[in-house]
């Protein structure tokens, strides 16, 4: 469907250029019979140039494409009025090209996903101020590999982790026999206050849909809108508080280690590579088992606390684990760049997500 919207908003636009040809006379176009000014020719040419331009934008999803599509679909509607008995053929296109548009423009109203993302990060980057440094002092009371992990991450002699934002890509499927979709992602964590922010965009069978997690305080919700204007799924109550507290704790010992040194968080040494976390925010409380390898990494992250929902109606409780690998440094820390998430059902293991990350910054002040 994105190809389509493309090609059509580019041909479309190719097609425009007859006007200025036929008004300039450079081309003998004996398909046109009406006459065209020159000055409508100029306006022809434009119109052509905006929609060229915003097929570029639409086609690398820079979100202000449709600042540029919308006056060209006025524009040409104006000029396919002026020349009907050629043109009139190209408002069928310009309606078609209303689907994009709308879709785009449900995406700035207040009440979008992507502006509430906005600004419950921006409320949590209120609160940013300068953190202390970490010492070996303040992870001493760590199981010894939760500190091996903390220094091989390099966070020992930076500043401590008040909050991160991550810009994720991968695929996901809703359900074992479904294909995985491919998304692009961006969230906000504070620890501060504990708070999850993520939003998320993706497609299935080219229309566009986009989901909206929060979790603050003790509640969490999680809401998916079709084209920005269906709801698909609204999710919350206690399953979704719990199994977001495992997120949020997650996302803690995936992206940022230094954080778990945090009191909320409880230990218990199993073996040599392999402990136990209790963590607890707000009434919610989990558990998970987290696992290393000799070289100080986080390789696997086990919980029996979230659940599973297609709806945000029906929950199912499985064992749920997110094994990561390939470290890298990101802004002077070195953390799994690539991790993937499995639900372990009766039927066998499901792994619904994969995950890259892209981009992540560390004790943000201002929303990017």
């Amino acid at each position: 469907m994105k190809y389509f919207f493309f090609f059509l908003i580019l041909i479309h636009g190719l097609i425009h250029i007859a006007g200025f040809f036929k008004a300039f006379d450079l081309v003998q176009l004996n398909e046109l019979k009406e006459s065209i000014s020159k000055l409508a020719g100029v306006l022809w040419v434009f119109a052509a140039f905006l929609f060229i331009i915003s097929a570029v934008f639409y086609l690398i999803e820079e979100d202000y494409w449709w600042m540029l599509a919308a006056p060209a679909v006025i524009l040409s509607q104006i000029l396919i009025i002026l020349a009907w008995n050629d043109a009139k053929f190209g408002t069928v296109i310009n309606i078609i090209l209303l689907i994009p548009l709308i879709i785009a423009a449900a995406e700035r109203l207040p009440g979008s996903f992507k502006n509430s993302f906005k600004a419950e990060a921006e409320e949590g980057l209120k609160r940013s101020s300068r953190q202390s440094i970490l010492t070996l002092e303040d992870i001493k009371h760590l199981p010894l590999p939760v500190r091996k992990y903390i220094i091989y991450s390099g966070a020992i002699g930076k500043e401590k982790i008040q909050n991160f934002r991550a810009v994720l890509s991968g695929e996901m499927k809703p359900s074992p026999q479904s294909s995985f979709l491919e998304f692009r992602a961006e969230q906000y964590d504070f620890f501060d206050k504990p708070a999850r922010i993520f939003y998320v965009k993706s497609r299935i069978y080219g229309i566009p849909f986009d989901g909206f997690h929060l979790y603050k305080g003790p509640s969490a919700t999680m809401r998916i809108k079709i084209a920005s204007l269906f709801k698909a799924a609204d999710a919350y109550g206690p399953e979704m508080n719990k199994g977001e507290t495992v997120t949020l704790f997650n996302d803690i010992c995936i992206f940022a280690p230094a954080a778990l040194i945090s009191k909320n968080i409880k230990w218990e040494d199993i073996d040599s590579l392999t402990v136990k976390a209790v963590f607890t925010n707000q009434g919610n409380k989990i558990s998970a088992i987290l696992y290393f390898n000799e070289k100080g990494e986080l390789i696997n992250f086990s919980s029996n606390d979230r659940y599973e929902s297609a709806d945000g109606k029906v929950y199912k409780n499985y064992k749920w684990t997110t094994p990561v690998k390939n470290y890298e440094v990101f802004n002077d820390r070195k953390i799994a760049s690539y991790a993937e998430a499995v639900w372990h059902e009766p039927e066998g293991e499901f792994c619904y997500g994969k995950f890259k990350v892209e981009e992540i910054n560390y004790n943000c002040r201002k929303f990017r």
